[in-house]
């Protein structure tokens, strides 16, 4: 991996972690136009990455997460249904992976999903995350069980799950911003694991490479999370919708057409 592809990688996550459109998408997108090979770096890269954009929002959002120990307490309920979900049905969600048009048919149904978001949850009750109770964090934590589908995206599914509970879509972001600290960071520290547990070490410039995304990471998605919750705010998910269409379509017809495309 050069210096090169892991900044346009980073750039990647940092823009679609957090925004409904499906980071694992962008990847195979991103990977396949590089002509990158998924070696166990570049996957270990893809992951570990993903603890620069758990920065941004304890940059953006530092206030919240010395308000109370309940802040916390919800968080951790909302985490539990996915990584349960998850290690129960590891070796299916492994499989899935490996179906770069299971990833393109989601991004389309989501996509298409997206589209009446708007028009489905338009009485909101609750303006603040700090104030939804622990059943609904409870159900929001459920919704992101969807995320284990690839090309699902963590943030649609959490986003939609807290409007399904009268939140706002600002709430319902914000939210689904902090609920991606457990499960992100959780994600990487399971990778890096089994990455050592494996036999495999780091060579002095795999760990530049990992420091240079990690920056790149963090300063792109906190430009990216700025700017989601303005757009979100005024225009709701219906650009959103058509975007992930256009991105799933993009796939097929690339699969469609030969290319070797591979879920990084």
């Amino acid at each position: 991996m050069s210096y090169f592809e892991a900044i346009i990688l980073a750039i990647i996550e940092g823009l679609t972690e957090f925004l409904p459109v499906s980071s694992t998408g962008h990847m195979i997108i991103g990977t396949a136009l590089m002509g990158m090979e998924p070696s166990d770096f570049v996957k270990l890269f893809t992951i570990v990455i993903q603890l620069g954009t758990i920065l941004s929002v304890l940059f953006l959002y530092w206030r919240r997460f010395f308000k109370s120990l309940d802040f916390y307490y919800k968080l951790i309920v909302a985490a539990i249904p996915a990584s349960i979900l998850g290690l129960l049905l590891n070796d299916v969600i492994d499989s899935l992976l490996e179906s770069p048009m299971m990833v393109a048919i989601m991004l389309v149904i989501g996509g298409v999903i997206l589209l009446f978001v708007d028009k489905w949850f338009n009485r909101p009750t609750t303006d603040d995350s700090d104030d939804i109770s622990f059943k609904q964090a409870f159900i929001i934590g459920c919704y992101q069980c969807l995320a284990l589908i690839p090309g699902t995206s963590r943030s649609a599914s959490t986003i939609v799950g807290g409007m399904t509970q009268k939140l706002t879509r600002k709430a319902a972001a914000e939210f689904s911003f902090f609920l991606a600290l457990p499960m992100m960071f959780g994600a990487s520290l399971v990778k890096l694991l089994k990455f050592f547990k494996e036999g495999h070490t780091l060579t002095g410039e795999e760990i530049n490479l990992l420091i240079v995304g990690n920056i790149v990471g963090l300063v792109v998605a906190i430009i990216a999370i700025k700017s989601f919750i303005s757009v979100l705010t005024k225009y709701g998910f219906k650009a959103f919708g058509w975007y992930r269409i256009v991105v799933g379509l993009v796939i097929i017809i690339l699969l469609l057409s030969g290319h070797n495309l591979q879920v990084i």
